[in-house]
């Protein structure tokens, strides 16, 4: 996964996912429209609005994505985990995001595999 600045705006992010694996673990489906989890050390303040362009593996476009800001993981927390934010999708996607994700991970959203946030 990777995430760069897109826009003089830091609530602007661009996110390319290249596997399951890494799709698996930056999903965060137990939020409501689902959301994803990107790595980052910028600062962010829980409810604070965002907005991605999201490449997911084989997609041929990016992925609008509007969204806030809804977990945040510190530099330097406990047990080595990445600095990052976790990002609910807005209710104006309509969960077509969630379901192409969940698409992608049909048969792996039961794995016991530790992800980013959980």
């Amino acid at each position: 996964m990777s995430e760069e600045q897109t826009g003089a705006r830091q609530g602007i992010l661009a996110l390319t996912i290249k596997d399951k694996n890494a799709l698996y673990a930056a999903y965060m489906p137990t939020i409501k429209n689902g959301g994803l989890f990107i790595p980052t050390t910028r600062s962010y303040r829980l409810g604070d609005e965002v907005f991605m362009l999201l490449q997911l593996m084989d997609e041929p476009e990016r992925i609008p994505i509007s969204g806030r800001v809804v977990w945040i993981t510190p530099k330097g927390a406990a047990g080595f985990r990445s600095a990052g934010i976790g990002v609910q999708f807005s209710d104006e996607d309509g969960g077509v995001t969630k379901a192409l994700i969940e698409s992608y991970l049909s048969g792996h959203l039961e794995s016991d595999q530790p992800t980013h946030t959980m």
